[in-house]
Parts: C-alpha cells; structure tokens; sequence
C-alpha cells in the first residue's frame, strides 16, 4: 500500500512538473484596458460649432481625449501566444480612441476598424527575431494603449506621427545595450492590404534604452528620437524630438517634449509635458491656416492608482502662434486651456 502511495505521488508530481514545464514553454494571454473619460474647455465652448451635418467640437490639435462631456475612450483587449520560438498577437479595440487610432480602416473588410495590431514573430535565434504584419509604430514617445501613457491626453509628436504599419520587420540584440530593427512596410498607416505599390522602409538603432528612429515613406522622410533617463529613485525625465518633410516641399513639423515625473508615494505620480511643435508651410497640425505655425503645449497630470485601476485628472493649455481656437464668444484666439479627468483600468 506504502508503494502504492509513493507510485502515485510520484506520477503526480511529475504530471505537475510537466505542465509547469509546458506552461513555460507555451503561454497563452488575454490582456487589455478599459478606459473612460470626462472632458471640459476652460475658456471656450463645449457644444457644437460646426452643423449637424458636420459636427465640430472644439479640442486641442491632438488625438484623442478629444470629445466633450463624459467622454468613452476604447476596450482594448489583447490575445497573445508566446511559444518558445514562436508565437502572435492579435489586438482589437472598440470605441472612440479605437476609431481615431485606426483611422485609415476598412480599407477592404468590415471589420478592419477594430484591428490596432495583428503580427506573427519568429526568435529565429536568441538575438534575431522576425515580426510579420500589422504592428504599431516604433516612432515616439507615445502610444495608442493609454495604460502605457502617462498623460492621458496625447502630444501633437504623437498625433501627427504615424500610429501603425504592416510589413516586416528583423529585430537584432547586437549586445547587452544595444538593438537594431530594419523594416519594409506598406505606406504609413495603410494596415490591411497595399493598395499604392509604394513601400516604406524603416530602421531604428538602440543604446540602453534610448532609441534613434528613421522612417522613409514614399510621402514623406521622419527622423525621430525617443528615451528617457532615471535621474533618481523617484524623478524620471522622458525625451522625445522628431522632424518630418514631405516630399515635393509640402511642409511638415519639428517638435520636442520633455516629460519630468516624480513619485511621490507608492500610488501618485505627477508629471508634466512641456512640447513645442511647428509646422512648416501650411502642413495643417496646429489648424491656424497660417504658413509656418507654432504651438506650445503644457500638461499638467497626475495619476493615482488602486488596484488595476488609474486615476488622471489633468490640466492642459495649448498656445498658439496664431489664432487658432474660440473663445466663449466663439472670437478667434490663440489659446485654449481644458481640463480632463479620466479612469483607466488594464487587466
């Protein structure tokens, strides 16, 4: 009986060894957010200015937190394989922020809109890997998941950017503190299938966490650099410059950001991003339609955290070079202050 026992303990524990060992080796994972919003102008109108044909609702130039009101961002939800050498990524998003983030979709299926990234990677070995499909950009500071963001509301470098791309891409760990990635991409945002002929080239050359970008589109040339630094426990300070021209001189935009942001407990940061972005000739950014516009953004936020859940209550003030918002009485006027509370809650 004592050898029965012993038997079958043995058996057991080794069916539990082997699944911990397959667990390894093969993780499935369903991940993503939630996020909602409430939004306000300080010094300017909060209904419609334009028709009810034509809707227009007065907002920073910028993606996102755009909407007045309570305000819905995006379900974002994320299945993943992870094997050992190979696995995918299918992300979908459904709501506002979703829309804006795919913005160039369907191109060709229904449901192209609620794609935000859909890729295959291949470790082809321990310092190469290979990634094919629709994957978000590798430019900026910034992304689309607003988990990942600190300032809910998002930067002119970011909106004016690209957001996604679909090719390939060969990442390379050439050291411990350095990376390589080349890529061949269908025009900018142009995610589901290439209906120009054109393609992209991409490249980025990484050290220890700061990262030199270069994207070359048959539209258009950017150059982009995007890092950060721990200048204590508690004080970080994110970077992030970039220029873009597009071809045949029709403008395009120089910005910088800077984001400081201290700990102060164990559940609230507050940070601040400081960016000032112009555009040449008349690229449209800022929306003053004025040749060679600028804009200086500050965003005050501050993020509180419970549990899963994140708490942003922000203060915003754009200013303009030119007249480029309303004010109350809807007169053209450089600046335009605004206010945001947002939940996020990521799983």
């Amino acid at each position: 009986m004592k050898k029965l026992m012993t038997l079958s303990m043995l058996f057991m524990g080794m069916v539990v060894f082997a699944q911990e060992d397959t667990e390894e080796k093969k993780k499935f994972n369903i991940s993503g957010s939630i996020d909602a919003y409430y939004r306000a102008n300080l010094n300017g109108p909060n209904d419609n200015i334009g028709t009810d044909d034509d809707p227009v609702y007065l907002a920073p130039g910028s993606s996102f937190a755009n909407l007045p009101g309570f305000a819905l961002g995006m379900a974002n939800v994320v299945a993943s394989y992870e094997g050992e050498k190979v696995g995918f990524v299918a992300d979908l998003v459904f709501g506002p922020r979703g829309t804006d983030a795919i913005f160039a979709s369907p191109m060709y299926s229904a449901t192209g809109d609620i794609v935000n990234q859909l890729y295959a990677y291949w470790n082809v070995s321990e310092s190469v890997t290979l990634t094919m499909g629709n994957f978000n950009t590798f430019l900026g500071y910034e992304v689309i998941s607003p988990v990942a963001n600190f300032n809910y509301s998002t930067s002119y470098l970011f909106s004016y950017g690209p957001f996604s791309h679909t090719g390939i891409k060969a990442d390379f760990a050439l050291s411990e503190d350095f990376s390589l990635m080349l890529g061949v991409m269908n025009d900018t945002d142009l995610t589901e299938f290439n209906p120009t002929g054109d393609y992209a080239f991409g490249a980025q050359l990484g050290y220890s966490g700061q990262y030199l970008n270069v994207l070359v589109d048959p539209s258009f040339f950017e150059i982009d650099f995007t890092g950060g630094f721990d200048l204590s426990d508690d004080f970080y300070l994110g970077i992030n410059a970039a220029h873009l021209s597009l071809e045949d001189n029709g403008g395009g935009f120089t910005g910088v950001a800077l984001y400081p942001q201290l700990k102060t407990s164990e559940t609230f940061t507050i940070g601040l991003r400081g960016e000032y972005f112009s555009e040449d000739d008349n690229f449209g950014a800022i929306g003053t339609g004025v040749a060679d516009s600028s804009v200086f953004a500050a965003t005050l936020t501050g993020s509180f955290t419970v549990d899963n859940l994140i708490i942003k209550p922000e203060i915003r003030l754009d200013s303009a070079s030119e007249n480029a918002f309303l004010d109350n009485d809807l007169a053209a006027t450089k600046s335009l202050s605004s206010f945001v509370l947002a939940a996020i809650y990521s799983f």
